[in-house]
C-alpha cells in the first residue's frame, strides 16, 4: 500500500488551464482572420460591394431595368387523356415570353405553335403528368419544340397559367 501512495503523490495534478487558454487563443485568432477575410473582400459574399457603393455616394443601388419582353398568349387547350379505367381531361393555358422585337414573328407562327402544343400534350402519358416535376419537364419540352418551330432564341420561356388534370 505504501507503494501506491508513493506513486500518486509523485505525480502533480494537471489543472487543464493550458488547454483552455490555447483554445481561447485559437478561437480569437480564427475570428480575427475571418473578420479580415470578410471585410477585405478576399471572400466575395456581397459585403464588400455594399461598401464600394456607399463610398461612391449611393446609399442603395437601383435595380436593373426589366428586359424588353412581350408576352404572346396562346389559346387555352383541353386535351382528352386515356387513363387506366376511363377518360380524363387536361386543361392547359400558357403564354410565351419573347423579346419585343420578335413578338410579331412569334404571333404569326401561333397556328404552328398550337399544332405542336396539341400534338405533344396528346402524346404525354397520364402517369407522367401526375409526377411532381411534370410541369417543369413539360415546360422544357414545350420550349424546345416551340424554338424549333419559330427559330432558336425568339422564345425565352413558356409561362404556364393553367394546368388542370381531371
Amino acid at each position: 500500500m505504501a507503494d501506491t501512495a508513493a506513486e500518486t503523490g509523485d505525480r502533480p495534478e494537471k489543472s487543464g488551464k493550458a488547454g483552455l487558454i490555447t483554445g481561447i487563443l485559437l478561437a480569437l485568432a480564427g475570428a480575427a482572420g475571418g473578420f479580415f477575410l470578410m471585410t477585405s473582400g478576399v471572400v466575395p459574399l456581397g459585403l464588400a460591394t455594399g461598401k464600394a457603393d456607399a463610398a461612391a455616394g449611393g446609399s442603395h443601388s437601383s435595380p436593373a431595368a426589366f428586359p424588353a419582353v412581350a408576352f404572346v398568349d396562346l389559346t387555352p387547350v383541353v386535351v382528352d387523356l386515356q387513363t387506366g379505367g376511363g377518360m380524363g381531361h387536361l386543361r392547359f393555358h400558357a403564354q410565351l415570353e419573347v423579346a419585343e422585337e420578335h413578338a410579331a414573328d412569334v404571333e404569326r407562327m401561333r397556328p404552328r405553335i398550337m399544332d405542336v402544343l396539341n400534338g405533344y400534350l396528346r402524346a404525354v402519358e397520364v402517369a407522367d403528368l401526375k409526377d411532381p416535376l411534370a410541369l417543369t419537364r413539360l415546360r422544357g419540352h414545350l420550349l424546345r419544340r416551340i424554338n424549333i418551330v419559330v427559330g432558336e432564341g425568339r422564345v425565352r420561356d413558356v409561362l404556364v397559367g393553367e394546368f388542370v388534370l381531371n
